[in-house]
């Protein structure tokens, strides 16, 4: 018989259970792993900054190509001051992305809310501000039918935000008469084009979005959650994490960023064509997928994706210069979009390993 006896049992104190503290692993719970620190090496900076070293080199060789047209102001003003409605879109893509969800619907929430604002004030007489809460709160909805219907009702997210996408184009031009709606104030548009540092403050607000998401996905516990979630939804939700909040949160984000979108495109052009919005998220998807092969290799990441956005417009844009036209902007984002995924996997996987 053995004769050990517990410090509990000496003390004459029953010996307590560990507290658990909230938001802590489960006991028995798997853990993240614990990676060690090391200094980065050539060929990690190498792929962490590749596509950037591509993108100086592309603008190069445009420049080189077809100096008097690829140097001018106006290209340049081109290529980082009307893609403000594009950095909105990505970051909407993103949020989905980080947690392991698809939302295929941001464009199509951006179409509608772009012409809700324009009709609701210049065809049915509402106030600016009015219009423009009604617009947010479609989109804010939109995004939380997506989360309520995958997220609770366990429906595919791709079909299910590509359904949504489908449906609200029809709202649009439904509610738009099927034509181009305008009527919004020059003031309005104000908001968007008047220009800080040569850049109009539509390019500003997107870098502002960019850098509070990129705070958020790499400083905060959420941010931190957000991409548990997205590596291993079981292992978070044994962790404590509350996987579906999450994931129901991350969609409804994605719909108030792009109906934000719209409405800020409507105000920068004076109104909103409803066939127009479907053509941006071949774009959206490209650049948020090609970010991940930028500064966070294998990872979704808002200044990857930022960064992607620019390159991808450099590409259009000086290809369009050399006179490549029309087609080109198709085969262009189809190509890199293909590209972009295939680097992303590749990438992931090869981070899975290490």
């Amino acid at each position: 018989m053995s004769t050990s006896v517990s410090a509990a049992d000496r003390s004459g104190t029953p010996e307590q259970p560990p507290v658990e503290h909230p938001g802590a692993p489960a006991a028995g719970a798997p853990r993240p792993p614990v990676r060690p620190g090391r200094r980065l090496s050539g060929g990690d900076l190498l792929r962490r900054w590749a596509v950037v070293l591509l993108w100086v080199a592309m603008a190069a060789a445009f420049a080189l190509a077809n100096p008097d047209l690829f140097l001018r102001e106006g290209t340049f003003n081109i290529i980082f001051g009307a893609n403000g409605q594009l950095v909105f879109l990505c970051m909407a893509v993103l949020a989905p992305f980080c947690v392991g969800e698809f939302d295929f619907s941001v464009a199509g929430v951006m179409g509608m809310t772009g012409v809700t604002v324009t009709v609701m004030y210049a065809q049915q007489g509402w106030s600016l501000p009015a219009a423009v809460a009604f617009a947010l709160a479609l989109g804010a909805l939109a995004g939380a039918l997506n989360g309520f219907i995958v997220v609770v009702l366990g429906v595919d997210p791709i079909i299910t935000t590509l359904g949504v996408a489908t449906a609200l184009q029809g709202v649009a031009l439904w509610i738009s008469g099927m034509s181009t709606v305008t009527g919004l104030p020059v003031s309005f548009g104000r908001v968007v084009t008047d220009r800080v540092l040569g850049m109009p403050l539509f390019f500003w607000y997107g870098l502002a979005l960019t850098l509070a998401f990129a705070y958020v996905l790499h400083v905060t516990p959420l941010g931190r959650h957000m991409a548990f979630v997205g590596a291993n939804r079981e292992v978070a939700r044994l962790a404590g994490i509350r996987v579906n909040r999450m994931r129901f949160g991350a969609f409804t984000f994605a719909g108030t960023v792009a109906g934000l979108a719209g409405v800020l495109l409507a105000a920068n052009i004076g109104g909103f064509d409803p066939t127009s919005s479907g053509i941006q998220l071949l774009p959206a998807l490209a650049a948020t997928f090609l970010g991940t092969a930028i500064l966070f290799p294998g990872r979704f990441n808002p200044l990857g994706t930022w960064i992607a956005v620019f390159f991808l417009a450099t590409g259009i844009v000086g290809l369009q210069l050399l006179g490549l036209t029309g087609w080109i902007s198709d085969v262009f984002f189809g190509g890199s979009l293909v590209v972009a995924v295939t680097v992303s996997t590749l990438l992931r996987r090869r981070r899975s390993r290490f």
